[in-house]
């Protein structure tokens, strides 16, 4: 998958304070989390046992609106303020955490919740990872 964080991140003219290589993949991370906890969501209103899926939908919203407001954070380098992105990755990590545990709940029935949740996980380490790199 080809994505423009690397290039735009190499395009900045000043410092990052920032790990390039682990904050394009925390970005990428980002992005593909939101999209799969978006997409899950949909899907989850399309199942027959959508009311019993219905924390589901909200911890899928939730998690695509907190991933989706870290990227867009974490692409932003002038006025850096290291405490700000330490807090949206500890919120994101969380709220990543727990949209794996209730999407994994129904992946045994649901392909599109193993999905998510594996996005998910993946997404809590990239914001671990990176996170770890913050002082």
């Amino acid at each position: 998958m080809t994505t423009t964080t690397t290039p735009m991140l190499e395009a900045y003219p000043a410092g990052i304070n920032l790990d390039r290589g682990k904050l394009a993949a925390t970005i990428d991370a980002l992005i593909a989390c939101a999209q799969a906890c978006t997409a899950c969501a949909d899907a989850c209103l399309s199942e027959s046992s959508v009311a019993e899926l219905t924390k589901c939908v909200r911890t899928d919203l939730d998690c695509a609106d907190i991933c989706s407001t870290t990227a867009r954070v974490l692409s932003r380098h002038t006025g850096y303020d290291a405490n700000i992105s330490r807090s949206l990755l500890e919120a994101c990590a969380t709220v990543c955490k727990s949209c794996a545990a209730e999407c994994e709940g129904h992946a045994n029935m649901h392909e599109h919740c193993r999905i998510c949740a594996e996005a998910c996980r993946n997404c809590e380490q990239a914001c671990r990872d990176l996170l770890a790199t913050i002082s």
